[in-house]
């Protein structure tokens, strides 16, 4: 079980994005406790929201509401400066209402994906690092003075907070990594199988779908992270946390 509280000690800033999105930012950095708090006024957002707000989006250390400026007319001038003067004083009443407040992450679990029993939306993840499955890992290696097991043994031991979920459908932005991972992205992105698992800077993600990709590409799991079928289709969501176990190449290809 764990809390977080939202403190409004630390500096923020409110600002558009063109003229129908609205941004707090409470940082700008990957940061746990920042990103708990995004998640609280995140959801108080949820619970308080009005008509002309089309979606919450949170981010690593930040939040952004996207509306509809000709339904949020009343309360001030038409179109743009009424809209986000209402929505800058919504977050501002976020930000102050949650202060103090305190945040439990439940249990769960989802298909293709075993949650620890007992955990708040821990998550084991397979992960085969065998060569065929792990285009980048010699490179990471060679780049980081490691052998290949030493990669993939730090890469399995950490357990890693989901900052955030974008870029594909259901694409998981997980840190920290240990520092000794950290490698910057490819100059050119390439192609990457569903299921990629990859490294960048101080982030582990993967990708749910074939994409071209720039990440460092070091294994690959058999599991599912985004399904259109199911309710709801992305598996992982901000706030859970995460570790990848190895699993061996006859184990990739027989997974159920």
């Amino acid at each position: 079980m764990i809390a977080a509280t939202v403190d409004l000690s630390t500096s923020y800033s409110i600002f558009p994005l063109g003229d129908s999105a609205i941004t707090i930012d409470l940082g700008n950095c990957i940061d746990e406790q920042l990103n708990r708090r995004a998640l609280i006024i995140h959801d108080w957002l949820q619970a308080h929201r009005i008509p002309g707000i089309q979606d919450i989006l949170v981010a690593y250390s930040s939040v952004s509401i996207y509306y509809d400026p000709t339904a949020l007319r009343r309360g001030g001038p038409d179109g743009f400066p009424g809209a986000y003067y209402r929505l800058e004083q919504l977050l501002e009443k976020a930000l102050a209402e949650t202060a103090g407040d305190h945040r439990t992450e439940t249990a769960g679990k989802s298909n293709g994906i075993v949650a620890a029993p007992g955990s708040g939306h821990h998550f084991r993840i397979p992960v085969c690092y065998e060569k065929a499955y792990a285009p980048d890992l010699d490179w990471v290696a060679g780049e980081k003075d490691l052998y290949a097991d030493e990669v993939i043994d730090l890469h399995s031991a950490t357990l890693y907070r989901v900052y955030m979920v974008g870029f594909l459908p259901g694409f998981p932005y997980l840190g920290k990594t240990d520092p000794r991972l950290e490698v910057a992205r490819k100059s050119q992105p390439t192609q990457v199988k569903a299921g990629g698992v990859g490294i960048a800077g101080m982030q582990t993600g993967i990708y749910p779908l074939n994409s071209p990709g720039g990440w460092r590409i070091i294994g690959q799991t058999p599991t599912a992270l985004f399904n259109p079928g199911e309710d709801p289709p992305i598996h992982l969501q901000t706030g859970d946390s995460v570790q990848f176990y190895p699993i061996s190449e006859s184990e990739f290809r027989n997974w159920k």
